[in-house]
């Protein structure tokens, strides 16, 4: 397994040897890895690897399945995310995810990107104002809404509603921004629009990308771990995995004869 970190940069986040079981069934199978800031992290694999798990344990999403019980330990910042005193509602707060499918609340456009804020208690109309313009340039989408930002969110194509859920999770300034296929159902422009804000994005915050489609890797991520049925099978920079697999499970999964 490659783990190619620049010891110069501090990750991110650590996991350490994380197993994951829901009851009977283990999801991850001891995954050790580093997310780096100012990098995109693509995770990807087949269905049913782990993907998604991986994700769901970053945030503590996982702790409202009651079947799941976990081992191992996730740092942030060198924190222990599960320490007796971590704040959960932090946690999330610092560590947005972004779903498959677009989630569009039933209210304005606006009111779809300061959601967040509002429930967290701002109120200035002028920071919100602002942190909405922000998170929807950022997004990629504000010049396709910005003269419809009264209007249903229902009402925008499905790329610019998943657009409108990455900027509405941006819009609450998180740290670390995760992506569980957020491309899935879009077509090519709007995927391409979708990566293009990635790639903007990067500068300023950690992303983890979960793609099962490996063209979007090795476009769109500098890092990429490939897990197959809950174990890490490689971890490395995303040119090294592609133009020379360590693992040969790894050149059947890019080469399309796994998964």
């Amino acid at each position: 397994m490659g783990q190619n970190g620049d010891a110069a940069v501090a990750p991110k986040i650590i996991v350490e040897d994380l197993r994951v079981g829901y009851g009977a069934t283990e999801a991850l199978k001891g995954v050790s890895l580093s997310v780096y800031p100012n990098e995109i992290l693509g995770v990807t694999g087949p269905s049913s690897s782990g993907k998604t798990t991986l994700l769901r344990m970053l945030n503590r999403l996982n702790d409202r399945v009651r079947s799941c019980h976990h081992e191992g330990r996730i740092l942030l910042d060198g924190q222990d995310i599960h320490a007796a005193n971590a704040d959960v509602h932090a946690l999330r707060r610092r560590v947005g995810i972004v779903f498959a499918l677009p989630t569009p609340l039933p209210k304005t456009v606006f009111e779809n990107v300061v959601y967040g804020l509002r429930i967290a208690g701002v109120r200035d109309a002028r920071v919100l104002r602002e942190r909405a313009e922000q998170a929807l340039l950022d997004a990629v989408l504000w010049d396709e809404v910005r003269d419809r930002l009264d209007e249903p969110a229902l009402r925008l194509s499905g790329g610019q509603q998943q657009r409108l859920c990455i900027a509405r999770t941006l819009a609450q300034a998180p740290e670390v921004v995760m992506l569980d296929e957020p491309c899935s159902g879009l077509d090519p422009i709007s995927t391409l629009k979708i990566e293009q804000a990635l790639q903007g994005l990067k500068s300023r915050y950690t992303i983890i990308l979960v793609s099962h489609n490996t063209q979007q890797a090795a476009r769109a991520t500098d890092r990429c771990a490939f897990l197959l049925m809950g174990e890490l099978v490689e971890w490395r920079l995303t040119r090294d995995m592609f133009t020379g697999p360590a693992d040969p499970r790894t050149s059947d999964f890019l080469e399309g004869r796994l998964g």
